[in-house]
């Protein structure tokens, strides 16, 4: 797949935001950028506070420099980064001085959020090529007055985009979610003829641009057993079937409804590309289960690369620099593979 980056000379940049001061994801993101894992294949820019960085360098005890970048532009025309250096993209809108890490805050709600709002407008203006998230906590978006309190909420309204969708990814098993962060009682209203058909038609698109010839998608079904002929339920019969019979009969290599302790196996064993779940847990258990500190999140239907780690913000180890940051890492080297246009892990 050939784009704008298939020229060495031209290097992507890939803005990340660190997620809650007080939680994990700064000293993830220091620890994955010091790292230098990209090989030269893309530029990455904190966009966060300064001060925020070097608390988080100085509790890592870290010989590094932080070099804070003025404009983007400057930082595009970088012949090339320093492998001793992190480079932020300073908003200094957190207050540092009584920080104390592990606990909900408005404030720091509040400063996680502009952070990737400011990476998101970069990502739509061409300043950067695609963004990386880091953990941001619901409860303290929540107090500082948020109405989206999730990372695709927020960048689908900013990007205007109508249809958008998680994916998570680990070792070669892929889980795009048909509903996120809505209750289980909820639920069963989304699952519609409707929006199942639109989101295998994203997810089919999606996959088709990352290289994947014929995207086999396995859906699952919503009740126990695909509802046992209608004994547990008529979702599937009324709504997800036939979303994928017009789905099939367009082309598209959709398969269903498949009972849910059937259709991740058969995805881990090679039958499918990527399975769709109906709701949150039944999309996540198989993938944290599979692949817990390496796993992933992806965006689907933003007009920009997102990745994101696939943790929370971990507030019972945070600031004692034992985190993991392999999901990170991860996330990073999938947001450069992708505005590449190398396809997915």
């Amino acid at each position: 797949m050939n784009n704008k980056f298939s020229s060495k000379d031209i290097i992507p940049i890939l803005a990340v935001t660190p997620g809650d001061p007080l939680g994990i994801g700064p000293e993830v993101t220091v620890k994955t950028l010091v790292e230098n894992s990209l090989d030269g294949n893309a530029k990455t820019i904190i966009i966060g506070s300064v001060k925020v960085i070097s608390k988080i360098v100085s509790i890592l005890n870290m010989k590094i420099t932080i070099e804070v970048i003025e404009s983007i532009s400057a930082f595009r025309d970088l012949k090339e980064t320093k492998n001793d250096s992190v480079y932020v993209f300073d908003i200094d809108n957190f207050d540092v001085s009584s920080i104390s890490f592990g606990n909900v805050s408005a404030e720091a709600g509040r400063a996680s959020m502009e952070w990737v709002f400011r990476a998101g407008e970069m990502c739509l203006n061409g300043e950067v090529d695609g963004m990386v998230t880091g953990p941001i906590n619901k409860e303290s978006c929540n107090l500082a007055g948020y109405e989206d309190i999730g990372h695709m909420e927020v960048l689908q309204r900013l990007s205007n985009s109508p249809s958008v969708y998680t994916m998570l990814s680990t070792r070669g098993l892929r889980v795009v979610h048909l509903t996120t962060h809505r209750s289980i009682a909820r639920v069963a209203d989304a699952v519609t003829k409707e929006n199942i058909l639109k989101m295998i038609n994203v997810t089919n698109e999606q996959f088709l641009a990352w290289g994947f010839p014929e995207p086999r998608i396995g859906v699952a079904a919503l009740n126990p057993h695909a509802s046992d002929s209608g004994l547990l339920g008529n979702e599937e019969s009324m709504e997800i079937a036939p979303a994928i019979e017009v789905a099939f009969n367009q082309g598209i290599l959709a398969y269903g409804p498949i009972p849910a302790d059937v259709v991740f196996h058969d995805a881990i064993q090679g039958k499918y590309d990527v399975v769709l779940a109906m709701y949150h847990d039944q999309g996540h258990i198989p993938i944290k289960v599979y692949g817990f500190e390496e796993s992933i999140s992806i965006n689907l239907g933003l007009p920009f690369v997102r990745t994101s780690v696939d943790h929370g913000t971990a507030f019972d180890i945070a600031g004692k620099g034992i985190a993991n940051h392999l999901s990170m890492k991860n996330a990073l080297k999938e947001a450069c593979m992708l505005v590449k246009g190398q396809g997915i892990l």
